[in-house]
């Protein structure tokens, strides 16, 4: 990136924030993270209400902007977008690096990125809607419904909601290498039937995506429609997410998206893979897209999301034990279970709901807290799973925890520009 014009550096260690003229100025890194309005600079663009509001936030965001400016100084970030949300108010929403390495071209609120996983949480949103409409029953044998998913064993205890929660038997993430290797989902889907049982169907959990995806079929067959016109007409539009879209083409065509990136900031190129397995990987938008998403989460759009369809979604039904080895954020998380379409934790004594994904060259999460109404969510352009540890120093902040370096970043001499902010988004979405 080249240096901007008539630009001032002061070299500090272990400072990240300083006051020039009269203002707060957000730090840097040593490549400089595009300009940004701080929550003081931006309050001069807010009503005497919302600047009251903002002045009584628990969360620092001073505090979290200098653990961003680290984290953006990392080799292997390159683009990543935030957004919160605290007492059911957007107070913060910010782009951060470049959609593509060494291009200059800044990531904005308005940058589109991939939701992987998180995708999951409108496939179950589809499916609790229309089964509210009396159009297909969660509770219902799968083996009524035509779908192409076959499954080892005894599978006549199957339903739409095992499918969703990934009590569907087979082992996990069952032949997503042979997905990567090009091969047809639905034929997949259709051979799954001849693995080995991992459990008996309808017991245990096991995450999938060609299973998963099995909600594709179900919500087409029940709506009559193909999967993304289904999402635009009954999720997307009606909560004012412009820039959602589902499939390749909604992302690419994006007047700012985000490229995928490998290690060392490598650029990458976007495949189909996941987006051919749509409810489980397909969807696509902007941090503030993503944010006014887990606004409707909270119970902000009960027209479009009832408090019965969240309750549906958001409610345990499955442990999900840990596997493996664990580091030390997963661990903080505890009591971890899954709903429909939606991960379940328990950190600090506070019941939390959420999802992470990541994709070839993308990562992306949701966290919040449904009775403080606050949350974050992120999303990024590179294979960095470190990134995902933010969302527990957003939390410290917000129940006053003392600070953890969940990060585990250096501390390192940063940058301060004190050129003036050109992009003031802090409190708001729309």
């Amino acid at each position: 990136m080249k240096p901007r014009r008539r630009r001032k550096f002061a070299v500090l260690a272990g400072l990240a924030v300083a006051a020039v003229a009269g203002a707060v100025v957000v730090v840097t890194g040593v490549q400089p993270v595009p300009r940004v309005a701080t929550l003081e600079a931006s309050n001069s663009l807010l009503s005497a209400s919302e600047t009251q509001e903002r002045q009584s936030l628990q969360v620092d965001y001073r505090r979290l902007e200098e653990r961003i400016a680290l984290l953006m100084q990392e080799p292997d970030m390159v683009g990543l977008a935030i957004g919160t949300i605290e007492n059911g108010q957007v107070s913060f929403v910010r782009g951060y690096g470049e959609t593509l390495a060494n291009s200059g071209d800044p990531v904005t609120p308005d940058t589109v990125f991939r939701w992987a996983s998180l995708s999951k949480s409108v496939a179950s949103a589809l499916a609790v809607q229309l089964a509210e409409d009396g159009k297909l029953l969660l509770d219902a044998p799968l083996m009524k419904m035509g779908t192409t998913l076959t499954l080892p064993g005894d599978n006549r205890r199957v339903t739409t909601a095992d499918v969703l929660s990934h009590r569907v038997g087979l082992v996990r993430n069952a032949w997503d290498d042979r997905l990567e290797a090009g091969e047809d989902p639905k034929m997949l889907r259709a051979a799954l039937g001849t693995l080995p049982p991992f459990c008996p169907p309808a017991t245990c959990y096991a995450y999938q995506n060609i299973a998963f995806d099995t909600a594709t079929e179900i919500v087409e067959k029940a709506a009559g429609k193909d999967y993304a016109s289904v999402a635009r007409a009954r999720l997307f539009a009606p909560l004012g997410m412009a820039g959602a879209s589902i499939g390749r083409a909604g992302l690419q065509g994006a007047r700012s998206w985000a490229q995928p990136h490998h290690r060392n900031k490598s650029p990458a190129t976007v495949t189909d893979i996941y987006y051919r397995v749509p409810a489980a990987g397909g969807v696509n938008s902007s941090i503030r897209d993503l944010v006014r998403w887990m606004r409707a989460q909270m119970g902000d759009a009960p027209a479009v999301l009832s408090p019965e369809t969240l309750d549906t979604m958001h409610r345990s039904r499955v442990p999900t034990p840990p596997r493996g080895r664990r580091g030390a954020m997963d661990r903080a998380l505890s009591d971890a279970a899954y709903g429909l379409g939606w991960r379940t934790y328990t950190y600090a004594g506070h019941a939390l709901v959420g999802h992470r994904g990541s994709v070839d060259g993308y990562g992306s999460l949701i966290l919040f807290d449904p009775a403080q109404k606050s949350g974050i969510v992120m999303l990024w352009n590179s294979n960095y799973s470190k990134a995902a540890r933010l969302q527990l120093e957003f939390f410290d902040l917000l129940y006053g925890l003392p600070p953890t370096d969940w990060l585990e970043l250096p501390a390192q001499p940063v940058l301060v520009d004190t050129t003036p902010a050109d992009m003031a988004v802090v409190g708001t979405a729309g």
